[in-house]
């Protein structure tokens, strides 16, 4: 059968397999955000079946993820914030952005006093790093720019570096946002092998190719190893990733990354490398960051919460997969069974992490200059405000819209925007119900 007569049949089928929504009752119809998530957390703790040296591995990486940090610690002299706690907080630690967002500490109580509050960081809106796509010269930028400078701080004497200037940016469209990332399972992801990633991008490739799905795993250009932590997936450990957050976010230098990024000799109050090995009885912060996060626990899923019920969740759980989400955003993938670790071999059960950890062209309305996007790992729980990428939508109805309207513009998606315009009505509505939860069931 010529590939055109397969992409006919295709739609063809979709097309009919969904039209029936058109008769559902009116309990499928007008898909409405249920809003956050109330209840237990259902994240945050250990994964089960840790030694008790691991496990007191983990309760140190908490305390030290947890921790905030001051001038004379090394924060600075540039910075986003002085905890990995602060950003990383909601529903519990490791998660994300907060509803209240901390970062209006940082001229208050943190008394950071040489700094103006960007105009798209507000009280109730979420954690967000600054990227610049291009420099003033036209050539590629890409890399994050720090809020804040330690400037006025009572333990920063003497530095007078300025804010860069960000209002500028925002008003030349020459700036895109980053949110916090849930870490909950990050040790499960680490130990899904490359080959099984690999197998899993290269599956269902008729369909994929007809719904214009590519893809690509970004590799670490030494070894080739599949790289897996980060927006963009550029760390590939938890130890890297760990050493770049608290460099990049912090300003706080480390033996991953032991320079500094504004070198200015006035602002410099800690020793260089500012975190390192004190002796053979006792490990640096990024050690513990990353025994933290190996370690902690993947959300618990729930069946049901207030205003959605099980038989919702499911069908729209399912509607997802028919819809075409899940070729990108895996819903599960096996560990490896050799994990030194046995409480990482996950009691031979799959990662339930909703990606397929590779780059995604993402559309027009979600691209950002900066490569290209992800299938971000969606191992998250409620509550939690929602939103795609950092833009803060106070509705996950349309952050779900959002991503759908970006990624059906592309050239390849008809079967899938077709589908979608049959969906407006009926069982839509369980298919968007699934979409919104699925960040706090997953």
């Amino acid at each position: 059968m010529s590939e055109a007569r397969i992409r006919v049949l295709f739609v063809v089928t979709v097309v009919l397999l969904l039209g029936v929504s058109q008769n559902l009752p009116a309990q499928f119809r007008g898909a409405r955000d249920p809003g956050v998530r109330g209840g237990a957390a259902g994240a945050g703790g250990p994964l089960a079946g840790l030694t008790p040296d691991e496990q007191e591995m983990f309760t140190v990486g908490l305390e030290d993820f947890s921790e905030e940090e001051g001038v004379t610690d090394g924060v600075g002299p540039r910075f986003n914030f002085v905890g990995c706690a602060g950003c990383h907080t909601q529903p519990a630690v490791g998660g994300t952005s907060p509803a209240q967002n901390p970062l209006l500490r940082v001229t208050s109580d943190l008394k950071f006093t040489g700094n103006v509050m960007p105009s798209f960081i507000t009280p109730n809106g979420p954690i967000r790093e600054a990227r610049f796509q291009f420099n003033s010269d036209g050539s590629r930028d890409g890399g994050v720019h720090a809020l804040f400078v330690i400037t006025g701080n009572p333990e920063a004497a003497g530095c007078n570096i300025r804010q860069e200037d960000f209002e500028t940016q925002v008003r030349n469209r020459n700036i895109i946002f980053r949110i916090p990332t849930p870490v909950f399972g990050a040790g499960l992801i680490e130990n899904i092998k490359d080959s099984t990633l690999v197998s899993n991008l290269n599956a269902n490739s008729t369909t994929k190719r007809n719904l214009g799905i590519s893809g690509r795993l970004n590799r670490n250009g030494n070894d080739g190893r599949v790289s897996k932590f980060g927006w963009k997936a550029q760390n590939p450990s938890l130890l890297v990733f760990s050493g770049e957050a608290y460099n990049v976010e912090m300003g706080i230098t480390n033996e991953a990354f032991p320079h500094e990024r504004d070198e200015t000799t006035s602002c410099q109050f800690a020793n260089v490398p500012n975190d390192v090995t004190a002796s053979v009885r006792q490990i640096g912060a990024i050690e513990n960051f990353a025994n933290f996060q190996r370690f902690l626990a993947a959300p618990t899923p729930v069946t049901s919460f207030t205003g959605t019920s099980s038989f919702s969740i499911a069908r729209g759980k399912q509607r997802f997969a028919d819809v075409g989400c899940a070729l990108c955003h895996t819903p599960s993938l096996a560990v490896n069974a050799n994990a030194s670790v046995v409480a990482l071999r996950n009691n031979g059960q799959p990662a339930n992490l909703y990606s397929d950890l590779a780059l995604h062209q993402m559309g027009p309305g979600l691209a950002d200059d900066i490569l290209q996007g992800a299938a971000r790992a969606v191992m998250s729980s409620g509550p939690r405000p929602c939103g795609v990428s950092a833009s803060g939508s106070s509705s996950c109805t349309t952050a779900v819209r959002t991503t759908s309207k970006s990624l059906f513009r592309r050239t390849g998606a008809t079967a899938i925007r077709n589908s979608v315009r049959r969906r407006r009505t009926g069982s839509s509505a369980t298919s968007t119900v699934w979409t919104v939860t699925l960040s706090r069931i997953c």
